[in-house]
């Protein structure tokens, strides 16, 4: 099983306020099908209210992001998944719902994780 990370940015979301409490409970309903299914690992949204930190080596904090970071913000989800296959049919299911595309990432395996 591979993890794989489904997610979008904040400003892809185009929904109305008064269409949102739907988005959301068929948001709900799919993180909870993926839940049912023992595929889901985690996930959410960036609280883009809290400023991102910088730790370095030396323990210097400072705010901000590495320069050529982008923007981190909007939804994810974390799935554990036999193959890309599955993770785009999750990605397309999560799609429809959430009304914007989705992007698809991989992670490397790592055996002690």
């Amino acid at each position: 099983m591979t993890k794989f990370m489904i997610s979008f940015p904040s400003g892809a979301m185009q929904v109305s306020e008064e269409e949102l409490p739907a988005v959301s409970k068929a948001a709900h309903s799919v993180i909870r099908e993926a839940q049912e299914a023992g595929v889901y690992v985690f996930g959410g949204g960036v609280n883009e209210s809290a400023g991102t930190v910088l730790v370095s080596g030396d323990g210097t904090i400072r705010q901000g992001t590495y320069p050529e970071t982008r923007l981190m913000d909007g939804g994810f989800t974390v799935l554990d998944l036999p193959t890309r296959d599955a993770a785009l049919e999750w990605a397309a299911k999560i799609a429809t719902v959430c009304r914007c595309a989705q992007e698809v990432r991989e992670f490397q395996y790592d055996p002690e994780a």
